[in-house]
């Protein structure tokens, strides 16, 4: 085939994917990469079982939201350059686009559309997916007895409310000392790759410049800070809520106590990244010029973080001693995901009908290999008809 073409070809295809993904990816971080490894490792193929989860693993130690970087990584892997901007791009903007809708109507009307009947359809669904997910990456991270055992200390510590990346950075650097152990003279010093701290403490000591010529308006101050928040934030997007209270509630102002959970809330129910609340509260606070802006600073640093260590990543799995580091990281990674299942499944099997559900998803997942995206899809139509 000519190479042209086949790399137009791979283009649309990771437009096609993650489109689709970003229109119908419910649940969160760990939902959108259970979903991300059903279409682009076993659907697809476009990487092995053992480069997804090193992905995950790298994606999981630099700042920003998990699942679009990880749509980053892919779209770099699949399509180089051009491919790390579309697959992230069409992960964003459909996300983008509800929320500003949802904003517009918020403003408009002064209320949401109520959503927890769908939501509490799509749960048992989602579930399904994470736990399918699981259990297709845990046979490669997993493969002997002590990654397993590392994994469930990992699983262990994130229930008991350890902060993710303290899980994620113990379990690397036990792994890393216990290959030190076994090879005195392996170069250990060199495995701690300080690119990614060295981005984070430049993407944050810009801010103050571009703040000087910034004209003075609340877009600009909104995208300097979310640009800010999107260089420095782990975790989830309750760790985000936090960040917005003490900033544009609290110092500034900007937003009432109301109008952030009802953001906040924006982000979890809609498809799609959840740090897409900041379109919610930049519309909210400087209209479509804050709602672009906002979007804009807080993922931007994602592509930076993503374009800094992706070309990284196959080099990283060489060496012996970063390969033990990934093995730790790659199974805490999976014990994170594991965790949220667990929570998730309180909520979503509390009933018969979230029983039912799960248990049909589970079925058409596993010996049907129907994709999630219409098991999603179709758990949404049954929760709107539900509340109607």
């Amino acid at each position: 085939m000519d190479p042209i073409n086949d790399r137009s070809n791979r283009l649309r295809e990771l437009a096609f994917v993650f489109l689709r993904l970003g229109t119908t990816a419910f649940g969160g971080p760990a939902a959108h990469i259970a979903m991300m490894e059903e279409e682009v490792v076993r659907r697809r193929g476009w990487v092995s079982r053992e480069e997804f989860l090193d992905l995950v693993g790298v994606t999981n130690l630099i700042p920003g939201p998990n699942s679009t970087e990880m749509a980053i990584h892919i779209g770099h892997r699949r399509g180089g350059w051009p491919g790390l901007l579309i697959a992230g791009m069409c992960f964003i903007v459909p996300a983008m686009l509800m929320v500003w809708g949802l904003a517009w109507m918020y403003v408009r009307y002064g209320s949401l559309p109520r959503f927890a009947g769908v939501f509490q359809m799509v749960k048992p669904v989602v579930l399904a997916v994470i736990v399918q997910a699981l259990w297709s990456l845990g046979r490669s991270a997993a493969r002997t007895d002590l990654l397993r055992g590392v994994g469930l200390v990992a699983l262990t510590a994130s229930l008991m409310g350890v902060h993710e990346l303290i899980v994620l950075l113990a379990a690397g650097v036990f792994m890393l000392v216990l290959h030190s152990l076994r090879r005195p003279g392996g170069a250990t010093a060199r495995c701690l790759n300080p690119m990614v701290f060295a981005g984070t403490a430049s993407s944050v000591a810009a801010l103050p410049a571009l703040a000087a010529v910034a004209p003075v308006s609340k877009a600009w101050p909104l995208f300097l800070f979310f640009a800010k928040v999107g260089s420095v934030l782990y975790g989830s997007g309750y760790v985000l809520l936090a960040f917005l209270q003490a900033e544009l509630v609290d110092r500034r102002g900007w937003l009432t106590q109301t109008q952030l959970l009802d953001a906040v809330a924006v982000g979890q129910f809609t498809p799609g990244p959840v740090f897409t609340t900041a379109t919610f509260v930049g519309y909210l606070v400087a209209g479509s010029n804050g709602a672009v802006l906002a979007t804009l600073g807080i993922f931007l640093p994602a592509f930076v973080f993503v374009a800094m260590s992706g070309p990284l990543v196959p080099r990283l799995r060489r060496s012996a001693a970063v390969a033990a580091v990934l093995d730790g990281v790659n199974v805490a990674s999976l014990a994170l995901m594991a965790a949220v299942a667990i929570v998730l499944g309180r909520a979503a099997l509390s009933s018969g009908v979230g029983l039912a559900l799960f248990a049909i998803a589970s079925l058409l997942l596993i010996r049907f290999r129907m994709n999630s995206a219409w098991l999603i899809l179709g758990a949404a139509a049954v929760g709107l008809a539900w509340a109607a």
